[in-house]
């Protein structure tokens, strides 16, 4: 892993969670995308040389529609950087790692994604970054 890729938040509105991280931080957000795999639309903000990404559930029976109904708003995964997503899943699942999509798919921002199981990394859902070339 190279880095921390970014911090994904999970809000329940993303327009009015884009006005309060605006404040936040002085600057709006730089991308906005939908990942209707997922049933999501995505947000994005730098932070210095960080990511934080806004998660709005678009469908019910997303993933992220389930978190905020269990959870409520707040941090949802840390996503890493990572060179070979395939190799780092391997390398991963070798180590004892449960992962949630042995393929990697993709996600938002440009990225090939796939996700630990939080129950094996001290409850942290875990995303695994991989550039698309």
């Amino acid at each position: 892993m190279k880095k921390i890729e970014h911090i994904g938040i999970a809000v329940k509105d993303i327009e009015a969670s884009n006005a309060l991280f605006e404040a936040l931080f002085g600057e709006p957000e730089y991308k906005t995308e939908a990942v209707e795999s997922e049933g999501v639309k995505t947000s994005f903000f730098k932070v210095g040389p960080n990511k934080i990404e806004l998660l709005e559930a678009t469908k019910e029976d997303s993933p992220i529609a389930k978190y905020v109904a269990k959870k409520g708003e707040g941090i949802h995964h840390i996503a890493f950087d990572v060179e070979d997503i395939t190799a780092e899943i391997a390398r991963l699942k070798e180590k004892g790692f449960t992962v949630l999509n042995e393929t990697p798919k993709k996600g938002a921002d440009n990225k090939l994604v796939a996700f630990l199981h939080p129950k094996g990394t001290n409850g942290v859902l875990v995303e695994l970054c991989q550039e698309i070339s």
